[in-house]
């Protein structure tokens, strides 16, 4: 069942729009896919059932008190065919900040996607959910991960020391954050270049 109230985004080339149980096969083809999970923070899913237990998680976020929002990433010419999923959780309302993540069937990288997709959420985040703060954890070897977030304008704030566990391991985290002001002035600069 779909959402009426639920915020669909367009960018050039993609559809950032809900994720429906339909999308169970895709997601299981990134989340079950150990090596494309390997910096997600996350055991690998085991089966459809699994995917489509994430398709409910997602969709109980936009139910909670302090709401989150995770799209299905989509092609504009292909809107059916989900290649990954971002979003922003763990809204802190009174603080003004919320968490932000992300994956992407292997596929579809390389070709500037994510990028696009988050610069919507971004945007939409400091404007509709009137943020201060997006923050991020990033492993510290997923380099096209942390270039990403620096394109966008993410400032490293530390590391933290064995802040994650999957995998049978912990793994260590950079905190990254982006303000409100820095997004503002960033996107000022680039209209007036």
């Amino acid at each position: 069942m779909s959402d009426p109230d639920f915020p669909t985004l367009h960018t050039e080339r993609l559809v950032l729009r809900e994720i429906l149980l339909a999308d169970a096969p895709a997601l299981l083809a990134v989340h079950g896919d150990a090596q494309a999970m390997r910096w997600f923070g996350s055991e690998p899913l085991a089966d459809l059932a699994a995917a489509e237990g994430l398709v409910a998680l997602f969709a109980g976020w936009r139910r909670q008190p302090n709401p989150g929002t995770r799209w299905g990433l989509a092609r504009r010419s292909e809107p059916h065919r989900l290649l990954g999923s971002c979003g922003l959780f763990g809204w802190n309302r009174q603080w003004r900040k919320c968490t932000l993540g992300y994956e992407l069937h292997p596929s579809a990288r390389g070709q500037g996607l994510m990028d696009e997709a988050l610069r919507a959420v971004l945007d939409w985040g400091f404007a509709q959910m009137q943020l201060n703060r997006i923050e991020a954890q990033v492993h510290p070897d997923n380099a096209a991960s942390r270039r990403s977030l620096q394109r966008l304008g993410f400032q490293a704030e530390g590391l933290m020391r064995e802040a994650g566990h999957w995998h049978g391991a912990y793994h260590d985290l950079i905190g990254v954050g982006l303000l409100a002001r820095d997004w503002r002035a960033a996107g000022a600069a680039q209209a007036s270049a």
